[in-house]
């Protein structure tokens, strides 16, 4: 398997890893942490597929994606944390005022788990932040140990990930996921 990391613009793709099975089903579009409160709860069902497609059209790419032989497979979110509500978070720290980038969420399609397709696209994020000119790029995982996480909510990712890809232990935040601490990893790209 021959796993490549590209931006995801090709909104096709995005939907391939993020849409709903239902067209009408109202599913996250990773736009919980991307767009403000008001607006991520007023779309619902399709609108939430239309406004990623127009994401997609304009502006810098919204992620991410892995592709295993052409077929995308994973998603990483990754963006100017001043683009996203951990901007204005009351539950994970601003360590300093660098303007990083975040980080935020992670998914690979099942079916395709357990290949290290979470690994690619950590790294796949890292570099493109790196090509934007992000000084340094933070996450927020899951300090779960060897505790089993629910599927639904690794999104975050684990901690243990981010520390093989060179992040180190920035801040602990006060944000739970799934009854895991959430803590603030961060990778200086100077």
């Amino acid at each position: 398997m021959t796993v490549e990391v590209r931006p995801a613009s090709v909104f096709a793709d995005v939907r391939a890893v993020l849409g709903p099975k239902s067209p009408t089903a109202n599913v996250c579009w990773c736009l919980s942490y991307r767009v403000p409160s008001k607006l991520n709860q007023e779309l619902r069902g399709p609108a939430r597929g239309d406004y990623v497609a127009e994401l997609c059209r304009t502006g810098t790419p919204i992620g991410v994606l892995a592709y295993d032989g052409g077929e995308p497979v994973g998603w990483a979110a990754v963006a100017p944390r001043a683009d996203t509500s951990f901007a204005r978070s009351r539950k994970i720290p601003h360590v300093d005022d660098l303007p990083v980038w975040s980080l935020w969420c992670i998914r690979v399609r099942p079916g395709h788990r357990k290949q290290g397709i979470s690994h690619a696209l950590i790294t796949g994020a890292v570099d493109f932040a790196r090509a934007h000119g992000a000084p340094a790029i933070e996450a927020y995982p899951l300090d779960n140990g060897d505790a089993r996480v629910d599927l639904t909510m690794a999104y975050a990712g684990i901690r243990k990930n981010f520390e093989r890809a060179g992040f180190t232990h920035a801040a602990d935040t006060t944000s739970v996921l799934s009854g895991h601490p959430r803590v603030l990893m961060r990778l200086d790209l100077r």
